[in-house]
């Protein structure tokens, strides 16, 4: 049994993060996480998704592809002052242009400019060479290698802190590791079940878990009045 220490007690919380994860599924259904067509449009998507919305990463992405840019030799040669021309709809363009050469850089000079080369890497290596890139943080770089290369690692975000808090999930300030553990030892590791899990969190903070929360047309009001 995997427990978790909560409001003084140890807790089993497996059994109830399924029950919670078939309430979502049930409810919205496959999320089909992360949009991209290629390991390396997700990446990019995973960095130009910061601190904005995915409707301006859209425009931005649909901009490199219009330019037939999403190549790893080209987006290597680009002057970074072009590449944040382009990317401009995703806002902060100037620091996600470089941010964004830094992982190409990486790709192209370590790694023959494939990005499933990274691949060769155990879990814990790889995480660490993405988060030697600088600009990349845990969030951005654990996207990457849930939804970009196929690893099983729980990716946290604001909504994901949310859920926790007004669920009652956890009895403090969470920071990120200290979530993601709680997630990944109270699930399967299974790369399907976490990124269908994060993505449908995403929509519950979305359309209900905000900052002023409608419990009662939640999904989950069941578990949020057990």
């Amino acid at each position: 049994m995997i427990t978790w220490w909560a409001r003084g007690k140890m807790v089993d919380y497996s059994h109830r993060l399924m029950k919670i994860f078939e309430l979502l599924f049930s409810h919205y259904g496959p999320r089909r996480w992360w949009p991209g067509d290629t390991p390396l449009e997700i990446a990019i998507g995973a960095i130009l998704t910061q601190n904005t919305a995915w409707r301006n990463v859209e425009k931005a992405i649909e901009n490199l592809k219009s330019l037939d840019m999403l190549d790893v030799k080209k987006l290597y040669d680009i002057e970074t002052e072009s590449l944040a021309n382009i990317i401009k709809p995703s806002g902060f363009y100037n620091i996600k242009a470089k941010r964004l050469k830094n992982l190409i850089r990486l790709i192209y000079e370590e790694y023959g400019g494939d990005i499933e080369q990274l691949k060769r890497h155990g879990d814990s290596d790889l995480r660490m060479r993405l988060l030697s890139v600088k600009g990349i943080g845990e969030e951005t770089g654990d996207s990457i290698m849930l939804y970009a290369l196929n690893r099983p690692i729980f990716v946290v975000d604001a909504y994901t802190k949310r859920f926790l808090e007004n669920h009652r999930l956890y009895d403090g300030k969470p920071d990120y590791q200290t979530v993601q553990k709680f997630f990944m030892e109270n699930l399967p590791k299974d790369v399907y079940l976490f990124n269908e899990y994060h993505a449908l969190i995403v929509s519950l903070g979305k359309d209900y878990c905000k900052r002023a929360p409608k419990c009662p047309l939640c999904p989950l009001k069941e578990d949020l009045y057990r």
